[in-house]
């Protein structure tokens, strides 16, 4: 099976651009739900993945002696670029193998995708993954076979 069966198009899916402020990142992520989002060049180029985690950590590392005195309006002056570390949540080729892919979705809530010149566009989820794999099982009437007592809550 090709990875691209799974694929969320760029279209469908939020992003950032690099360029993006504190703020304007915080009311993205807030308003579409998400815990991270992918980070992209301001030529469509994937550089990385922003998360919630990223955004508190660089209020308490960067602002420690004056985080009460922060305000909404000072987050306009810091850039997505100086937030986000490089290489967190790696991205993989439309061209990957579903190996590839299923290993980097392990790992990650979800894989991005680029093409060969490494512009994004788009995301599989592991949630979708996960749904498929469960109804092939389904359909292929497969039963775990782990007693319910041994299930890790």
């Amino acid at each position: 099976m090709n990875i691209a069966y799974f694929l969320k198009t760029k279209g469908e899916v939020a992003y950032l651009y690099d360029s993006f402020t504190l703020r304007q990142g915080l009311e993205k992520m807030r308003n579409q739900g998400h815990s991270a989002i992918p980070v992209l060049s301001s030529n469509n180029k994937y550089i990385g993945t922003i998360s919630e985690g990223d955004f508190l950590w660089f209020l308490i590392d960067d602002r420690k002696d004056q985080l009460h005195k922060t305000s909404i309006k000072s987050f306009e002056e810091i850039k997505i670029r100086d937030i986000f570390k490089k290489g967190k949540n790696p991205s993989v080729r439309i061209t990957a193998t579903m190996d590839e892919m299923l290993m980097r979705a392990m790992d990650q809530n979800f894989v991005p995708v680029v093409d060969d010149r490494n512009y994004f566009i788009g995301i599989i989820t592991r949630s979708d993954v996960m749904r498929y794999i469960s109804s092939k099982l389904t359909e292929n009437d497969i039963k775990c076979d782990i007693p319910e007592d041994e299930y890790v809550n």
